[in-house]
């Protein structure tokens, strides 16, 4: 069964530049789209319905549901004629239904910010709580419009600096390289890398210059990351880079160059829930370009 892109449309202008990505995505793709309209509202509106007799008083809220996806299928029909596209208004809480239609979708595509107060903030509440519990890759769609345009015909994908990361890793590589092929783009895979604060500058199990050992060391594990999938990608060009410094800065850094950039979910438990690792949580606020935050058992 066919698993179609799923945007989240809320009437914002973050969410209608979303469906503009989406559709363009789905597109190269060959891909269905569905967008998804996602409020407690419409539980409670049922509810009251059933309860009254005259159902001739057309609700406000009503009207606002359809009329946002009227909007978004409007305009993902007029920029992509080619592309299936379905809507639906959900009876859940809007993180709650996107997470419920990402079960399945090949990827949830959301805006950056979204309506009301939130709409300041770096990034969305809903956003952020979707690209944290996801089971599907998410894909945030932030940047300027040179940024979203996707006239760079580059991914860029960062790949773990540390153990822990490497299923992550393992996944966020697979879909940078169906990305890279779909788009006919190149690919640029980082590995960031700094030596240890305890690391002295004579440390008596490296021979010669200990900054160059770590370089090769990471450009060793980088290559290794990327072994099976380049072969599986033989027509994708790649570009590997060892680069010295936080994996946060350097990803953000080349992100004004890149169409997409993607990182692996490392989801973390607290007081507070599931939250994501500090790479991921820092490109989605700042990234130049649009982001895709891959889990490790995402697809």
């Amino acid at each position: 069964m066919e698993r179609p892109l799923v945007v989240g449309v809320d009437g914002s202008r973050s969410s209608l530049l979303a469906v503009d990505w989406a559709v363009d995505e789905a597109a190269l793709r060959g891909l269905g789209l569905r967008l998804v309209h996602a409020s407690p509202w419409e539980r409670y509106e049922a509810s009251r319905l059933a309860e009254e007799s005259d159902e001739s008083d057309a609700s406000g809220e009503q009207t606002t549901a359809e009329a946002i996806v009227s909007q978004a299928v409007s305009r993902a029909t007029e920029r992509r004629p080619d592309v299936r596209v379905a809507a639906d208004v959900l009876a859940e809480d809007p993180a709650d239904g996107l997470l419920l239609a990402g079960r399945d979708a090949t990827a949830l595509i959301l805006g950056q910010h979204g309506r009301g107060p939130v709409e300041q903030l770096l990034l969305g509440s809903v956003s952020l709580t979707v690209a944290a519990r996801a089971h599907c890759p998410v894909i945030v769609v932030r940047g300027d419009r040179e940024g979203r345009a996707g006239t760079h015909g580059r991914v860029l994908v960062g790949v773990g600096d540390s153990a822990g990361d490497a299923d992550a890793s393992a996944a966020a590589v697979r879909f940078a390289f169906d990305e890279a092929a779909a788009r006919k783009a190149e690919l640029d895979t980082v590995r960031a890398w700094h030596r240890p604060s305890h690391t002295p500058l004579e440390h008596p199990l490296l021979t010669g210059d200990p900054t160059h050992e770590l370089q090769e060391r990471a450009t060793q594990l980088l290559a290794d990351a990327l072994d099976a999938c380049a072969r599986d990608h033989p027509d994708v060009p790649v570009r590997h880079f060892s680069v010295e410094g936080h994996a946060r800065k350097v990803l953000l850094d080349r992100s004004a160059a890149a169409d997409l950039l993607v990182v692996g979910a490392h989801h973390r438990h607290s007081h507070f829930g599931l939250q994501l690792g500090r790479v991921a949580h820092a490109v989605l606020h700042h990234a130049a370009c649009p982001v895709a935050v891959v889990p490790q058992h995402g697809g």
